[in-house]
């Protein structure tokens, strides 16, 4: 039986990855320290004892150390997933994601783990001049959020090339869907929930997205996995179209049936917050040619995740 390390493996993405390979029959080893990540996500595992759940932090070398021993592949998805928090704790990222990915890099090594999957964002590649945006893009940062998952790319492909660690980074666009806590459809769910009569928007809601739901950033994941032949390799993660944050916004207001005023709070060039792009959106080509194709457009996605939420984050009467 095969074993796999999922690190955030209690966090939205985490917990569905957990979900494919329990159905597949891995053994799984779950670490977390849940400061994004909530238990309720992989509750449903608990009495399965080919899942294990450890509450530790990749920030201390030790815990990092103990969740490596014995696994065959790491699929890495702890981090900070909050892309805001960069303007104001820059230093939660560096911690939370490239501390954290380099304590895993060593204890890997130390224990020869030699199969990698890390979770990547679009935000590496910041502004781009075009989209949709290649692989082969530059990668420019301008969030630290972005830079901070750069950076684990870049470790991530020096590791893989001094000591065999065969490796993919995922470059994921926005993932909706069940159990989503953080970004756009959450916020404006919570927003509406307690002013159904307004909603405030960052930015002047011309910024453009791509969307992609779980299940199939998660089907993704796993060929990308399988088929991936270079020691290592990045691949965009997306659905094949994006739209605006307004239309974001007619979305959720049309799945919740409210009609609330819009209110524009925008900074810059109209982005949201300082580090935020105008315009992302991900050639996912590569990802094809492995036999890939999302099912899910980005207006689908949307739908589907927001009807889904909406009863999850409804208050208890």
């Amino acid at each position: 039986m095969r074993k796999a390390l999922v690190t955030g493996g209690a966090g939205f993405i985490g917990s569905h990855l957990v979900d494919r390979l329990v159905s597949e029959g891995w053994y799984v080893r779950i670490i977390d320290n849940l400061s994004s990540g909530r238990l309720e996500n992989v509750e449903h595992h608990m009495s399965n004892s080919r899942v294990e759940v450890l509450r530790r932090d990749l920030k201390d070398p030790r815990a990092a150390e103990e969740s490596v021993r014995g696994v065959d592949v790491v699929f890495h998805y702890a981090a900070n997933p909050e892309v805001r928090v960069s303007t104001t704790n820059p230093e939660i990222h560096f911690n939370e994601n490239v501390v954290a990915t380099f304590n895993l890099l060593e204890a890997m090594r130390k224990n020869e783990v030699r199969e990698l999957v890390f979770a990547s964002s679009s935000s590496v590649y910041g502004e781009p001049e075009t989209i949709p945006v290649s692989e082969e893009a530059p990668v420019r940062p301008v969030s630290v959020y972005g830079a901070s998952k750069a950076a684990c790319e870049n470790l991530i492909h020096a590791y893989s090339n001094l000591y065999g660690i065969k490796a993919v980074a995922l470059r994921y666009a926005n993932v909706v869907g069940p159990r989503l806590r953080h970004g756009v459809i959450h916020d404006f769910i919570i927003k509406l929930a307690r002013k159904p009569g307004e909603l405030e928007i960052l930015g002047d809601g011309t910024q453009v997205r791509s969307y992609i739901y779980v299940d199939d950033a998660v089907e993704a994941t796993m060929i990308a996995y399988n088929n991936s032949k270079k020691r290592f390799d990045t691949y965009n993660i997306a659905s094949e179209d994006w739209v605006t944050v307004r239309e974001v916004a007619d979305i959720v207001c049309r799945e919740l049936g409210v009609r609330p005023r819009y209110v524009f709070v925008g900074v810059l060039h109209g982005v949201g917050w300082p580090g935020d792009v105008k315009r992302i959106a991900l050639d996912v080509s590569k990802m094809k040619n492995l036999g890939w194709k999302p099912e899910l457009n980005s207006v689908e996605a949307l739908k589907k995740a927001v009807s889904i939420l909406a009863k999850e984050l409804r208050p208890p009467t």
